[in-house]
């Protein structure tokens, strides 16, 4: 039994930093330490999450190197941009899960035409069921790292979605196309009127169209890495009227005239068959956000359309919980030599 770690939260009062409090303060192994934010520092935290109520009297301290060294674990659920000069004030020896964008991309130019700023440097990636073409997974080089880049939460759905079928070839990867309906806590707690809820009750709305969302890099760059090849992506968002939870259906053209349904089923079974978290359904049911609500778990379905030649897969997922504190969490336990689903809940709640 491994003694029990400290973990400080940076950005505590927002959506992502109340997730991963959620987590932590179950996990076994896990004690929560300092809790720090910016703008909402010297508030308790019950304020900004009343559900915490083992640790709603906790004071939110400001957000400084000084105050998160010292922790066995930092969590930074912290917006693009602000992560890479806190993380590089902390000990080369603590395990740091940057929840935001700052480390995740490995190629500096992608990094600064969809970010507009200086690249931090990349990390190892925080997607252990990410399949690469020669059939490894990421998680293989998460044991030990100290340096945790946690993915996107669209990038999360969207790769689980179609990186089996392009690693095992029975799809082709130059005309990719992406569409979600995605809860607006995605998007962070601060006030924006397109996210009030008169603006989105009701009502269902497109953003960042055109090639332009700043996840698309990402998700290129993932899906390359299970084919071995580049890849051609559109990729549309869409807000819904649903607080939290992600649904990614993503169609590809069939990589050859011989490829059967069997065959396409094949793959993402192989892919998928000993995951504790990424679940194919039964053939015929479909994923639905309210099944993977609150728990670290992604399911999907696939199946081919056949007139259109195409491969149609879907995944569900909290964008909250697998999308990111869940994700983080999950690569925390790698890290460390901890069992994978210590701490995770794989159970949804529904309705």
């Amino acid at each position: 039994m491994c003694m029990v770690m400290s973990v400080a939260v940076a950005g505590a009062s927002g959506y992502a930093g109340g997730e991963l409090l959620r987590l932590l303060s179950t996990h076994p192994e896990f004690e929560v330490g300092a809790v720090t934010a910016h703008s909402s520092a010297g508030a308790p935290l019950g304020r900004h999450h009343p559900h915490l109520t083992p640790l709603a009297d906790r004071i939110i301290e400001p957000t400084t190197a000084d105050v998160l060294a010292g922790h066995d674990v930092v969590a930074l659920a912290l917006p693009h941009g602000a992560s890479g000069e806190i993380a590089a004030q902390l000990p080369d020896g603590t395990l740091v899960l940057d929840c935001g964008a700052d480390h995740r991309l490995t190629d500096p130019e992608a990094w600064q035409l969809f970010y507009g700023t200086e690249h931090s440097g990349s990390w190892p990636y925080g997607l252990p069921e990410l399949i690469h073409a020669d059939g490894s997974k990421q998680r293989d080089r998460l044991g030990g790292v100290t340096r945790v880049a946690v993915p996107g939460c669209n990038v999360t759905a969207v790769t689980l979605a179609l990186a089996p079928g392009l690693a095992a070839g029975v799809i082709a990867p130059d005309d990719i196309v992406a569409v979600l309906a995605n809860g607006p806590s995605g998007a962070g707690k601060s006030p924006k009127t397109h996210l009030l809820a008169s603006e989105i009750m009701g009502a269902a709305s497109p953003y960042g169209v055109g090639g332009v969302h700043r996840h698309i890099p990402e998700i290129e760059q993932n899906l390359s890495l299970a084919a071995d090849a580049p890849v051609s992506l559109s990729f549309t968002p869409t807000l819904v009227p649903m607080s939290r939870g992600i649904l990614a259906t993503v169609t590809a053209k069939l990589a050859g005239g011989g490829i059967t349904t069997g065959d396409v089923r094949s793959a993402w079974e192989k892919a998928y068959a000993d995951e504790p978290f990424v679940h194919l359904l039964p053939d015929g049911q479909w994923p639905t956000t309210a099944g993977t609500l609150g728990a670290n778990t992604a399911h999907i379905q696939v199946t081919v359309d056949e007139r259109a030649g195409r491969v149609v897969a879907v995944a569900a997922i909290d964008n909250l919980a697998k999308g990111t504190a869940g994700a983080a969490v999950q690569c925390a336990n790698l890290a460390l030599g901890l069992p994978e689903t210590l701490g995770l809940p794989t159970m949804g709640v529904a309705p």
